[in-house]
C-alpha cells in the first residue's frame, strides 16, 4: 500500500510564449510556393528553411492551384461620380411636402456602378458592413 501524501502547492508557474504570429506578405507566400515546386521532396526542406510548418505550405500550394493565392482578392478602388439628383419637373401646382423624413429620403442616395450593367443604389444611412458584403458578392459574379 502506498501512502497518500498531499501534493505540494505550486509556488512558481512559468509561462512560455511562442511569440507573435508571423504575417506573410503575398509576395513571400508566392515565392515560397514557387520554391517548393523546385524539385522532389522540397516541401519539407522549403518549409523548414522559411520557418513554417509543412501543413501551412501545403495549404498555400492548394490555394495557389485554386487561384486563391493571388492579389486579385484584394479590394479594388473604383472611380466614383457624385451627381446631384435633379428634381422632377411638374406642370401641375406644387404639392405640399409630406414630411421631413420623405424629403431626406430623396437626398443622399449613393449609386455604385460595378460594370457589366450592374448598378447598386443605397441610402446614405446604409450599414457599411452589409454594403461591403453585398458588393463583395456582386464583384465575384
Amino acid at each position: 500500500m502506498t501512502d497518500h501524501m498531499p501534493m505540494p502547492k505550486v509556488s512558481r508557474l512559468e509561462v512560455v510564449s511562442t511569440g507573435a504570429r508571423r504575417r506573410w506578405t503575398l509576395e513571400e507566400k508566392q515565392r515560397i510556393v514557387t520554391e517548393s515546386y523546385g524539385g522532389p521532396r522540397l516541401v519539407s526542406v522549403t518549409a523548414r528553411r522559411n520557418g513554417l510548418s509543412t501543413s501551412q505550405l501545403f495549404t498555400w500550394r492548394r490555394l495557389a492551384r485554386e487561384g486563391k493565392l493571388s492579389g486579385d482578392g484584394a479590394p479594388a478602388l473604383v472611380p466614383v461620380e457624385i451627381t446631384p439628383v435633379a428634381a422632377p419637373v411638374s406642370i401641375s401646382a406644387p404639392q405640399p411636402t409630406s414630411s421631413a423624413s420623405a424629403q431626406r429620403a430623396r437626398v443622399g442616395i449613393i449609386e455604385i456602378e460595378l460594370g457589366a450593367g450592374c448598378r447598386v443604389r443605397v441610402d446614405r444611412d446604409v450599414d457599411g458592413e452589409a454594403l461591403r458584403r453585398v458588393l463583395e458578392l456582386l464583384r465575384r459574379q
